[in-house]
C-alpha cells in the first residue's frame, strides 16, 4: 500500500476546485453569450416584424391612396374640363339660346372693365373677368370707342370688340341725365323716361311686361308690369336719346343687383326669419309710401308686428291695412279713401287680405330697404298722421 501524502492530496483538491471553477465560469459565460445571442435574435425578429408590418401598412395605404389619387385626378380633370368648356362656350358665343340683340352704350369715360359690365348686364357675356383677360391680349382698349352699338348673342368676344369700334356706333346720339325719385312706381318711371325721349311709353311698357331679364329677382314667367316693382333703383342715370327700352330698364335693374352686396348679411338674417328678398323689397316699398321721411324703422316695426302676430291683443290678425297698397290697385283714384274703396277686390287691398301684397308697390330708397332689414323693436300696431306731418304710434286702436 502506497504511502499517503497529505501535500499531494491537497494539491489535487486545489487543482480540481480550480478546474471546476473554470468550468463553471466558462459555462456561465457561455450561458450569458447564449442569452445575449437569443436576446439579439429576438430583437432582430421584432425589428423584422415591425418592418413587415410597416411594409404591409404601406401596401394597404398605397392600395387606398391609388384609387383616391385617380378619383381626385378624374374629378379635377372633369371640373377643369367643365370650366374650360364653359369659358370656351362664352368666348365663342355657344349655347346662348335664341338670338337676342342688345344695345350697348359706351361713353368716353368707360374702360374695359366698364365695358365688360355693360356686356354682362346686356346678357352678351357670362364671365366678365374672362372677357377682360381676352381684351387685354386683344388690345381692346385701343379699339373700342364711344357710341351706341347694336350687338347680339351670336357674337363671340372678338366680334363684340370689332362691333364696338368707333366706326360701328353712333357718335352723335344725344344723352340725357335723369334722376329717378324714391317712391316712384314702375308707371311713374316709364312716364319720366318717355317724357325725356329715352323711348316711347308703349315701347317701355312692352319691354317691362315681356322682355326676358337675366336677373334672378325678376319673374320672367310673368307678363305683369308690376314684376319690376321694387327693383328699379331710384338714382341718377345717363340715357341716350333714343335708347332701346330693354337697355334703359336694364340700367336700373343692374344697379339693384350691385347694391345687394351692401346688405347681404342683413338679408341672410332676414331669411332665417322667413323673409326673402322679394318680401323685404315689398315691405320696403310699403315703408317708402307711408313714411314721413324720418320714421322708416318705426313703421317697419308696425308692419312686422302685424305680420308676425296675427290674433294678437291689438286685434290686427295679420292685416296691414295700408292705404298706399290699396291706392296702387286704384291708379285713377283721387280724393280720400271711401268705404266702397275698402271693398275693392284686389290682392293689394290689405284691409281684406292678410299679409303682404303680391309685389312691391313702389321702388324704395336705401333707407327704406335698411329699415325693412333692421326694424325697430316696439310694441306698436298702429300709427296716425298728425297735423304737423309726423306720425304718432300706438299699441292699440
Amino acid at each position: 500500500m502506497a504511502e499517503f501524502n497529505h501535500d499531494d492530496t491537497t494539491s489535487w483538491d486545489a487543482e480540481d476546485v480550480r478546474r471546476q471553477r473554470e468550468a463553471f465560469r466558462f459555462s456561465e459565460e457561455e450561458g450569458n453569450r447564449q442569452r445575449e445571442r437569443e436576446a439579439r435574435e429576438r430583437a432582430r425578429e421584432r425589428v423584422a416584424a415591425r418592418r413587415r408590418r410597416r411594409q404591409r401598412n404601406r401596401w394597404i395605404a398605397l392600395g387606398i391612396k391609388i384609387p383616391l389619387y385617380f378619383v381626385f385626378v378624374l374629378a379635377t380633370s372633369a371640373l377643369l374640363a367643365e370650366w374650360g368648356w364653359m369659358l370656351a362656350s362664352d368666348f365663342c358665343a355657344f349655347g346662348q339660346g335664341d338670338r337676342r340683340t342688345a344695345s350697348v352704350v359706351v361713353t368716353m369715360d368707360d374702360n374695359v372693365r366698364d365695358v365688360s359690365e355693360k356686356l354682362y348686364d346686356a346678357g352678351l357675356i357670362k364671365y366678365r373677368w374672362f372677357f377682360r383677360l381676352f381684351a387685354r391680349f386683344a388690345h381692346a382698349e385701343e379699339k373700342i370707342g364711344a357710341g351706341v352699338y347694336e350687338l347680339n348673342t351670336d357674337m363671340d368676344y372678338q366680334a363684340l370688340i370689332r362691333g364696338m369700334r368707333n366706326s360701328s356706333g353712333s357718335m352723335t346720339t344725344e344723352q340725357v341725365r335723369i334722376t329717378i325719385p324714391e317712391g316712384y312706381n314702375v308707371y311713374d318711371i316709364i312716364s319720366l323716361l318717355a317724357k325725356n325721349g329715352v323711348a316711347t311709353r308703349e315701347e317701355l311698357e312692352e319691354a317691362a311686361r315681356t322682355a326676358e331679364f337675366k336677373y334672378d329677382f325678376i319673374d320672367n314667367d310673368s307678363e305683369d308690369i308690376s314684376r319690376l316693382e321694387g327693383y328699379l333703383v331710384p338714382d341718377t342715370y345717363d340715357f341716350f336719346k333714343p335708347e332701346r327700352p330693354v337697355s334703359a330698364l336694364n340700367k336700373l335693374l343692374a344697379n339693384f343687383e350691385r347694391k345687394q352686396d351692401s346688405w347681404e348679411g342683413e338679408l341672410a338674417y332676414a331669411q332665417t326669419r322667413g323673409y326673402d328678398l322679394h318680401k323685404i323689397v315689398t315691405i320696403a316699398s310699403l315703408i317708402e309710401k307711408e313714411t314721413d321721411g324720418s320714421d322708416q324703422a318705426r313703421i317697419a316695426s308696425v308692419i312686422y308686428n302685424r305680420l308676425d302676430g296675427p290674433g294678437d291683443k291689438a286685434g290686427t290678425y295679420g292685416l296691414l291695412q295700408i292705404d298706399a297698397a290699396l291706392l296702387y290697385a286704384l291708379p285713377e283714384h283721387t280724393g280720400p279713401i271711401t268705404s266702397n274703396d275698402l271693398e275693392t277686390n284686389s290682392p293689394y287691398n290689405l284691409y281684406k287680405n292678410p299679409g303682404l301684397p303680391p309685389t312691391a308697390i313702389a321702388n324704395p330708397g336705401a333707407k327704406c330697404i335698411e329699415a325693412a332689414l333692421t326694424p325697430e323693436s316696439t310694441d306698436y300696431y298702429y300709427y296716425a298722421l298728425a297735423k304737423d306731418g309726423k306720425h304718432r304710434f300706438f299699441t292699440n286702436y
